[in-house]
């Protein structure tokens, strides 16, 4: 006699803020990692080429980057490299099994995100 097959969800919950901690951090790791990469390195690179091309155009770029929108969305790509660095590290750890239990890992995903939004106040700080 065959089982009765298993009910399966309509839709899947995707409410990120009743994920572990460890599983969010993860989720940002992988995400900041694809948007420094795609949108991000081109844009730095293009405005790396313009600043060095002429004065004028080193001149153009200072006075973008003087705009406070601009300064904001500085603020945010500083986060996302924070929080892919300090990810990044966590992960090394954890390949050397030093933290894998579930309490240090909760703990170590945390304190990633703490180091993340301390060095992006601290450069939004001096940013500003």
């Amino acid at each position: 006699m065959a089982a009765a097959p298993k009910t399966r969800p309509k839709y899947y919950d995707l409410n990120l803020a009743r994920l572990w901690p460890p599983a969010l951090l993860s989720i940002f790791h992988r995400m900041s990692g694809a948007l420094l990469f795609f949108p991000i390195l081109p844009a730095l690179l293009y405005a790396l080429h313009v600043a060095l091309g002429s004065s004028e155009g080193y001149a153009r770029c200072h006075d973008f980057l003087a705009r406070p929108l601009v300064k904001l969305i500085l603020l945010g790509v500083v986060w996302l490299y924070a929080h892919h660095f300090f990810a990044g590290i966590r992960y090394l750890f954890l390949d050397l099994h030093v933290g894998i239990a579930k309490a240090p890992a909760r703990a170590s995903a945390l304190a990633v995100f703490a180091l993340g939004l301390v060095a992006t106040a601290l450069i939004g700080w001096r940013l500003w």
